[in-house]
């Protein structure tokens, strides 16, 4: 099955169940909101709504208020080697705020304050029910299904400081969504293309099956630290070929189109605009 969250016309959003080529509004204000509600089935039709096209639907985040947005660093091989870095021990955990989400067809603003605006193609894992000190399995079993998440990154804040926080934090800069989609539909995601393009110019490409931790992995252990609840979010880290390790390096500018796409999830197309914030 595949969920979305989508904008209505009054100003709100709705979970929506996908159904061919339509969008069938739930009695849920957002995907998170349904989860929260122990909603693993399909979810009651909202009455009195109309089908929604996909083509015509304003997609917000697929999660839009998730309680918690965990991260991870160095975790795609490729990408570990283009730094120079050894394989870590253990997760590279960092953490981003709710009000970093966008849609996965909205604008990215460009900050004007940032001169290094890198791409970051994620595959994003969404917590089904609360889970706490879990085994893998258990971990597994906690996962709601999979989504498309670029972790765009200001490197410059992201460098000042050995803490990658302020690179990170910026506002409507990561785009997540278009879906939902529940593990059984995918292979619970241990082998799907990840790919990122900007302008049509391929600029990432791998495979899940390249992550050094898994996703059941990165639940359990971040489990172990605190209660991961329903709807929370984790990014679970970049392939390589991101701007800030080309020689020479790339960036994000206004004007460019970004495309983040997961084999099997969909993708978020973003263009990238400039900053009108004085």
């Amino acid at each position: 099955m595949r969920f979305a969250t989508i904008r209505t016309d009054d100003g709100t959003t709705t979970a929506a169940r996908l159904e061919g080529d339509v969008l069938i509004p739930l009695d849920a204000a957002d995907v998170g909101e349904l989860l929260a509600r122990g909603g693993e089935g399909p979810g009651l039709a909202r009455a009195g709504a109309e089908p929604v096209p996909v083509a015509g639907a304003d997609f917000a985040p697929v999660v839009p208020r998730p309680g918690k947005i965990i991260c991870v660093g160095l975790n795609y091989r490729s990408h570990i080697l283009e730094t120079g870095r050894e394989l870590p021990e253990y997760p590279t955990l960092f953490a981003k705020f709710a009000e970093t989400l966008t849609g996965p067809h909205d604008d990215i603003t460009i900050p004007s304050v940032s001169e290094r605006v890198d791409w970051e193609v994620e595959l994003g894992v969404v917590i089904g029910r609360d889970v706490y000190r879990a085994t893998p399995e258990e971990a597994k079993g906690a996962i709601a299904g999979y989504t498309v998440i670029n972790d765009v990154s200001m490197r410059d804040w992201q460098r000042r400081t050995l803490q990658w926080l302020a690179g990170k934090m910026f506002e409507r800069s990561t785009p997540a969504g278009p879906y939902l989609v529940t593990p059984g539909d995918v292979g619970d995601a241990a082998d799907l293309e990840v790919r990122c393009e900007v302008d049509g110019a391929v600029m990432q490409q791998s495979r899940t099956s390249d992550l050094l931790f898994k996703p059941a992995d990165i639940v359990s252990y971040a489990s172990q630290a605190i209660t991961l609840r329903a709807g929370d979010l984790i990014a679970t880290g970049t392939c390589g070929g991101v701007g800030d390790a080309r020689k020479p390096p790339v960036y994000l500018r206004p004007g460019n189109v970004l495309r983040t796409s997961i084999e099997g999830l969909g993708e978020c197309l973003n263009q990238c605009v400039a900053d009108k914030a004085s």
